[in-house]
C-alpha cells in the first residue's frame, strides 16, 4: 500500500497542474514556500492540518477534495 504522504502529494500536484500554476504560485497563494510545496508533492513532508487548510484555500477547493484520489491508488 502506498504511503498517504505520496498520495496526498500527487493529488496536490494534480490539482496544481489542472489550474496551470507553478509551485511558486501555489506557495504564494497558500502562504507556503515553494520548497515546502515541492516537498509535499514528492511525499517527503508530513503535512499538518493547518497546511492542508492552506492548500485547500490556495487551490480554491474544499478540504475533502484534496483527499479524493483514484480508487486504484489505494
Amino acid at each position: 500500500m502506498e504511503d498517504i504522504n505520496m498520495k496526498f502529494g500527487r493529488r496536490i500536484k494534480e490539482l496544481r497542474l489542472i489550474q496551470n500554476i507553478s509551485q511558486e504560485e501555489l506557495g504564494f497563494r497558500c502562504q507556503l514556500s515553494k520548497n515546502y510545496v515541492s516537498d509535499v508533492e514528492r511525499g517527503t513532508r508530513n503535512v499538518s492540518l493547518k497546511a492542508i487548510e492552506k492548500f485547500a484555500l490556495g487551490l480554491k477547493v474544499p478540504v475533502y477534495f484534496l483527499f479524493k484520489w483514484h480508487e486504484e491508488e489505494e
